[in-house]
């Protein structure tokens, strides 16, 4: 019997190797702060399925790579460090700075704030009113790779099991990065899809081809760059009020990821669905009304 919830030691390799994978699997479906947020940025910034499946794959592979060199480490049992109350808050800390840094470049720097805030930016925001929206680029998978190795950092449920289960459960040193190995590439399954899936959503808008590749690079840049000083203000919360930080409230599922929905949960609701989708239906829309207008005219005319 394979144990999802509550792994045990002394494993045959073969079992070891098929419970690293099927919690990577879960652990890909699961909402996580580490995989989600980010595979939705790149992905739905990529305007395209096929795109949007090899962005998945790029960042969960590299991810992979990741744990399977802190598998190997945890095997020789030097990663104590990782356990520390306050690591995670410095990985938020450090992932949000990278997120916002690629928000940055699709934004291209100088125009980081053209998201719109009539104060800080009068003639942009009479712009965006028009429907001119700013002149972005779509994030690059160099920067995915960057952040699927940083992300691979946080220390969670699945992390635990790796690190402190399965790894020390292998033989000997030169299987000690398995476990993490094919938990990543379990995490890669379903990443890859949700990519594909991300990239096909933007492709089947009902606007323009030109509209609809511009909003998919606005939404991600958004995404990334608002979802990234999220993070960072998370990690800084909790750093400072790790008491407050640390809340969970227990459901009845026994699901890691799920069973017990903390700050973690938070970041994706927000990242993802509130900043990412959310930026999304508020652009489709609102270029929906700038494409009709062409047509009102000709048809009053």
């Amino acid at each position: 019997m394979i144990n999802l919830w509550s792994p045990s030691a002394g494993m045959s390799v073969g079992m070891v190797i098929l419970t690293s994978y099927l919690l990577g699997i879960v652990h890909g479906i699961t909402p996580d702060e580490h995989t989600w947020p980010i595979t939705f940025s790149y992905a739905v910034g990529s305007y395209s399925a096929k795109k949007g499946l090899i962005v998945g794959l790029i960042f969960s592979l590299s991810f992979t790579v990741q744990r399977a060199l802190m598998s190997e480490v945890s095997y020789f049992a030097l990663s104590k460090v990782f356990d520390l109350p306050y690591f995670n808050y410095i990985i938020y800390v450090i992932v949000g700075t990278a997120m916002a840094l690629g928000g940055m470049y699709v934004f291209k720097f100088k125009n980081a704030f053209h998201i719109h805030f009539g104060k800080i930016d009068r003639s942009h925001h009479a712009a965006a009113l028009k429907g001119e929206y700013p002149d972005v680029q779509a994030p690059t998978p160099k920067m995915a790779i960057i952040h699927g190795f940083i992300a691979g950092f946080g220390f969670g449920a699945f992390a635990l099991i790796i690190y402190t289960v399965l790894a020390p459960s292998m033989p000997n040193m030169y299987l000690g990065w398995v476990p993490g190995f094919f938990f990543g590439i379990g995490t890669t399954t379903v990443q890859a899809f949700a990519g594909l899936s991300f990239g096909a959503l933007t492709k089947h808008l009902k606007l323009s081809p030109q509209m609809a590749s511009k909003l998919s690079s606005l939404t991600a840049g958004r995404t990334l760059l608002w979802g990234g000083i999220t993070f960072v203000a998370a990690g800084i919360f909790g750093l400072l009020f790790p008491s407050i930080a640390d809340f969970q409230i227990l459901t009845p599922l026994h699901i890691h990821n799920l069973h017990s929905l903390g700050i973690e949960f938070v970041l994706v609701i927000m990242v993802v669905l509130v900043i990412g989708v959310g930026s999304l239906v508020w652009e489709v829309r609102k270029a929906t009304k700038i494409e009709r207008k062409p047509e009102e005219t000709k048809i009053s005319s």
